[in-house]
C-alpha cells in the first residue's frame, strides 16, 4: 500500500504506515475533516466512513468540536479553536476553501510528505496542513502554514503600511487530532516541579476541557508538551493508546476536549494564552511539528515505539554510545580551582570516567550566584594561565572534557549587563524581576543571539572542548522588548523568535564543531521536548539525584522519550535534595539504568568506596549497549509494585538485562518471580554474573528470582545471554 493514497471523486486521502492508516477527507463546504486514526484500511474502507463528529445536531448545539482536523473560529463552532485569526477589519470568522494538494516523496529519508492547501474564501490566508509518515515508523507528524497572501500598501517594511493588511493570529495550533467514540477516555501525562519532574498520573477525563500547559517561556518543569490517551482500559502490555508529543521548547498548551455526546478530540502547539502573532503582507508562520503515533500494544508498545522513532529520525547521533561522565557540581559548587578541578579528575578516570565536566564557577567573577553570569572567561584567580592546562590534563587522562556554561542568562552584577542592561527581557517602569539572582537574555534579539554564538563557538574551538553542558536557570518575566514599541504583536514575537533563535545558536555550533556534544539542561528537566532531542545528545532530567526518587522520574521520562537520553548521577549521601542516605549499591543501580554518571565528591570517598565505584562503572560498560541502544520493557511500575523492575533487550532476544529495586521488604510478603519479556522461549540464557541458566520459557512464564540482598533499599542487576 502505497505511503499516500487519494481518492479524488471522495476527496479523500489515506496515510499509511506500517501498522496504522490516517484517513482524512474534504467536505462539501471545503473543510478538511476528520475519518480515521487507528488500524490499517484501504483508500476504498476509508472512503466509505462516515465523517467524524457528524452525528447531527440542534440549532443550540453548533457544529462538533470534534471531528475536524483543524478547528478554527467560525459559523457555528464554540469548542476550541485551533486556529484564530483576525483579519485587518476586525473579522475574525475563517471560511475554508480547498486549493489543491500536493505530495513528496524523500527516498533518502524514507518519508514521505502530503500538503493539503486551503484559503479563505474572502480574506488573504493561505493555509497548508502537513502530514508527514516514514516507512519504518507508526508516528505520524502533522504541522501548520500560515501565509499572508496580501501585498503591502506601500513600503512593506513601514509598520503602519504593512498593518492595514496584517492578519492577526490569536492561536495557531500545530494540529488536531479526533479519537474514535469510545465508552470512556483516560488520559496520562506528567506533571512535577523543580527536582521532582516527569510525575507520571492516569486519570478519567472530564467533560468538557482539559488544559496542559506552560507560560514560563521554556518547555517547564511541570508539565510535558505530550499526552496518551486510552479508553480506560490499557495496561502496560496490552490496549489501544493513542498519543501526541509536540517538538517545541517554548510556551505551549495542549487542549483534551471531551464532548456531551462522549467525543473526544485533543489540540496542541506552540504558544500560550493572551500571544498575538502578526503575519505582515508575504509572510509566513510554520508551526513546530506534532507527532501522533497509534499503538495497540499498551503503554509499553507505545513506548517503544516512540524511543525507536526518536532514535530513528529525530536524535542526531543516535548510534553513539554515551560515555560514563563526571560532573564537578556536587563536589565543589562555586569552589572551582584548576588544581581542584585535576584532583576530581585523577579520581574520575580511575573510577573508569570516559567524560569529565566542570560545572558552574569557572569564569567571571562567577564564587557564588550573585556575580559574573555573562562574562564568559575563566576566572584569573582560579585559572591563572586559561582553562587550556585543565583541558590538556584530562585529554591526558583519557577522559573527554566538557563544560557547563549558561548562554541565556546574565547577573546583573556582571560587566556584560553594565555594558547593556537593553539585552535582558523587561518592560519600561516596571521591576526586573531576579530568580537565583539572574535575568534573562533576550535571545529573540538578533545581536544577543550573535553575541552568545560568538563566544560560544570561540570558547570550543580555540581550547578543544569536547562537550557543552547547556543551562538554564529560571522562567520567563516581564517578557518584554521595548525597542519594538507597541503595536499589536510586536513585543509577542519574543516568544516564538527566542526559541528558533536559541535552536539557531545549537544549530550553528554543530555545524562548526561537529565532533560536539550538547547535554541540554534547565535546572533539570525544565526544557525536555523532541526539538531539544533533535539538537542536543542527552538530557539532565532533573536536579534530583536521589537514587529513590529517579525511579519514579525515570519512569515517567521514559513513557516518550528513550533511554538514550537520559543522564543518571550517582553522588553523595545524604543526598543534596531530599536528605535521605541509601547505599552505593543502589545509587549506582538507579543511575546505571540510564546515561550512568559520577556526580559525588570523589575526594572524600574512601578506597573502599572508590574500589566499588569502579565495580560499577566496569560492570556497567559490559551492560551499557543494552540500556542505551536496547529495547524497553518497564515489568513493575514504581508507583504500584514493591519491586521496581525494568528490563533492557537486544532486538535478536540473545541478550537482556535485567534492573530490580526493593526499598522496604514487608515480613510475610515475599516478592513472586518476576517475569521477563522479549526472550526466545525455545533458547536458554546464562546468567553473566552466576553461570547459572535458565530456560526462556520459564523465565517468560513463571519469571525470575531476583537476587536481592536482604534489608532495606536492596537492588540487582542480572545480565542474561543466550547460550
Amino acid at each position: 500500500m502505497p505511503a499516500v493514497s487519494h481518492s479524488p471523486s471522495t476527496r479523500t486521502w489515506v496515510l499509511s504506515t506500517p501498522a496504522t492508516s490516517y484517513a482524512v477527507r474534504v467536505d462539501d463546504s471545503g473543510s478538511p475533516r476528520h475519518l480515521h486514526w487507528g488500524g490499517p484500511l484501504t483508500l476504498d474502507q476509508a472512503a466509505s466512513l462516515p465523517l467524524s463528529g457528524n452525528q447531527g445536531h440542534s440549532s443550540n448545539e453548533g457544529r462538533s468540536p470534534v471531528g475536524e482536523e483543524l478547528p478554527v473560529d467560525g459559523g457555528e463552532r464554540y469548542g476550541a479553536p485551533s486556529l484564530q485569526v483576525r483579519f485587518a477589519d476586525g473579522t475574525r470568522a475563517l471560511e475554508w476553501a480547498f486549493d489543491g494538494h500536493g505530495v513528496e516523496e524523500d527516498p533518502e529519508r524514507r518519508c514521505t510528505t502530503l500538503r493539503l492547501h486551503f484559503r479563505d474564501r474572502y480574506y488573504p490566508l493561505r493555509i497548508t496542513l502537513g502530514y508527514q509518515v516514514h516507512g519504518d515508523s507508526d508516528v505520524i507528524e502533522r504541522w501548520t502554514e500560515l501565509t499572508n497572501t496580501s501585498a503591502a500598501d506601500g513600503d512593506a517594511s513601514d509598520g503602519d503600511a504593512s498593518a492595514a493588511n496584517a492578519v492577526d493570529l490569536l492561536r495557531a495550533d500545530s494540529a488536531a487530532w479526533s479519537l474514535p467514540p469510545r465508552d470512556d477516555y483516560r488520559l496520562s501525562h506528567t506533571t512535577g516541579m523543580w527536582a521532582a519532574e516527569t510525575q507520571l498520573h492516569r486519570t478519567q477525563i472530564p467533560y468538557g476541557e482539559t488544559v496542559l500547559t506552560s507560560r514560563r517561556g521554556t518547555t517547564s518543569h511541570h508539565a510535558q508538551p505530550w499526552a496518551m490517551v486510552d479508553a480506560g482500559d490499557a495496561d502496560e502490555q496490552h490496549g489501544q493508546v493513542w498519543s501526541t508529543a509536540l517538538a517545541w521548547s517554548g510556551t505551549w498548551r495542549i487542549t483534551v476536549q471531551r464532548t456531551p455526546d462522549n467525543l473526544l478530540g485533543l489540540t496542541a502547539g506552540a504558544g500560550h494564552d493572551g500571544i498575538l502573532l502578526r503575519l505582515a503582507p508575504g509572510e509566513t508562520h510554520t508551526t513546530p511539528r506534532l507527532a501522533g503515533l497509534y499503538s495497540t500494544a499498551g503503554f509499553g508498545g507505545t513506548s517503544r515505539s516512540w524511543h525507536a522513532h526518536i532514535r530513528a529520525h529525530v536524535l542526531p547521533h543516535p548510534d553513539e554510545t554515551r560515555p560514563v561522565l563526571y560532573n564537578s557540581w556536587e563536589a565543589t559548587g562555586f569552589a572551582v580551582t584548576q588544581e581542584g578541578q585535576q584532583r576530581l579528575a585523577a579520581h574520575a578516570a580511575a573510577a573508569g570516567a570516559e567524560l569529565f565536566v566542570m560545572d558552574d564557577g569557572w569564569f567571571g567573577a562567577r564564587r557564588n550566584d550573585r556575580a559574573g553570569l555573562g562574562d564568559w572567561t575563566p576566572h584569573p584567580g582560579a585559572f591563572p594561565d586559561g582553562l587550556q592546562p585543565l583541558v590538556d590534563e584530562v585529554h591526558r587522562l583519557g577522559m573527554q572534557f566538557g563544560l557547563w556554561v549558561e548562554p541565556e542568562m546574565v547577573n546583573p552584577d556582571s560587566d556584560l549587563y553594565r555594558a547593556h542592561p537593553d539585552w535582558v527581557l523587561h518592560y519600561p517602569h516596571r521591576q526586573r524581576t531576579e530568580l537565583r539572582n539572574q535575568l534573562v537574555l533576550n535571545f529573540a534579539r538578533p545581536d544577543v543571539a550573535e553575541w552568545a554564538y560568538g563566544w560560544l563557538t570561540r570558547l570550543v574551538g580555540d581550547h578543544g572542548i569536547d562537550y557543552l553542558k547547556w543551562d538554564m536557570n529560571r522562567p520567563f518575566t516581564e517578557a518584554g522588548w521595548p525597542e519594538l514599541g507597541g503595536a499589536p504583536g510586536a513585543q509577542d514575537r519574543l516568544w516564538t523568535d527566542y526559541v528558533r533563535n536559541y535552536y539557531g545558536v545549537l544549530d550553528r555550533l554543530r555545524v562548526d564543531h561537529p565532533a560536539l556534544r550538547i547535554e541540554a539542561c534547565s535546572s533539570g528537566g525544565g526544557r525536555v521536548d523532541l526539538a531539544v532531542l533533535a539538537r542536543t545528545d542527552q538530557v539532565w532530567i532533573s536536579d534530583n539525584t536521589d537514587g529513590s526518587d529517579r525511579l519514579l522520574i525515570q519512569d515517567g521520562y521514559t513513557q516518550i522519550y528513550p533511554v538514550r537520553t537520559m543522564a543518571a548521577w550517582v553522588t553523595d549521601v545524604p543526598n543534596q535534595q531530599s536528605g535521605r542516605s541509601v547505599p552505593l549499591r543502589f545509587r549506582f543501580h538507579s543511575a546505571m539504568s540510564g546515561l550512568l554518571g559520577l556526580g559525588g565528591d570523589l575526594n572524600e570517598w574512601s578506597p573502599e568506596e572508590l574500589k566499588e565505584a569502579e565495580g560499577y562503572v566496569s560492570e556497567y560498560k559490559t551492560i551499557r549497549h543494552l540500556v542505551q541502544h536496547g529495547v524497553l520493557h518497564r515489568l513493575r511500575a514504581p508507583q504500584t509494585h514493591a519491586v521496581t523492575a525494568v528490563q533492557y533487550s537486544s532486538a535478536d532476544a540473545g541478550e537482556a538485562v535485567v534492573f530490580g529495586w526493593l526499598q522496604q521488604p514487608r515480613f510475610g510478603r515475599p516478592q513472586p518471580p518476576l517475569r521477563l519479556a522479549a526472550l526466545d522461549p525455545a533458547a536458554r540464557y546464562r546468567e553473566q554474573r552466576t553461570g547459572a541458566v535458565h530456560h526462556g520459557a520459564t523465565l517468560l512464564e513463571r519469571g525470575l528470582d531476583l537476587p536481592l540482598p536482604a534489608g532495606d533499599w536492596s537492588s540487582a542487576v542480572v545480565h542474561l545471554v543466550r547460550v
